[in-house]
């Protein structure tokens, strides 16, 4: 049983951001700090990426533990109310994201997924972007 009354759901939900999370604002801060230059949100490619650097052909996706469903991670924990709903609904997030890295894939995209849990080390962050975007090969 949820807690809240619709209306006060309702609201904190409205507040959940798409785009321009403090997660992604941190990565963006980082991978321009390292002197990296990338456009933001570009809708023609699955999944809108977070941002993309079209000349190497390569994504960045920062991902919410929770809504995307980071595997072993105590921030992707299931509600305790309408959990069906909620198992449903946030599988349904990490099986569209699979789809999209896929299709990227496929179009010749190489993609990063960065944790929102992974934003705790800096220096790490900042050697795994460095190993993407100097490598060739897609990291998830």
């Amino acid at each position: 049983m949820d807690t809240l009354t619709p209306a006060e759901r309702s609201e904190i939900m409205s507040r959940v951001r798409g785009k321009d999370t403090k997660p992604e604002m941190v990565v963006r801060g980082l991978v321009h700090g390292m002197g990296y230059r990338y456009r933001l949100h570009q809708r023609d490619l699955p999944g809108c990426p977070d941002l993309t650097f079209s000349k190497s052909r390569k994504v960045i996706f920062v991902h919410g533990c929770y809504w995307h469903r980071h595997d072993g991670c105590p921030n992707a924990r299931i509600p305790k109310s309408r959990v069906e709903f909620w198992k449903s609904k946030l599988e349904g997030n990490k099986d569209r994201d699979r789809a999209n890295q896929s299709r990227l894939a496929l179009l010749g995209w190489q993609y990063l997924v960065i944790w929102e849990c992974e934003l705790k080390d800096n220096y790490a962050l900042q050697d795994r972007i460095t190993a993407f975007m100097e490598g060739s090969r897609a990291i998830g």
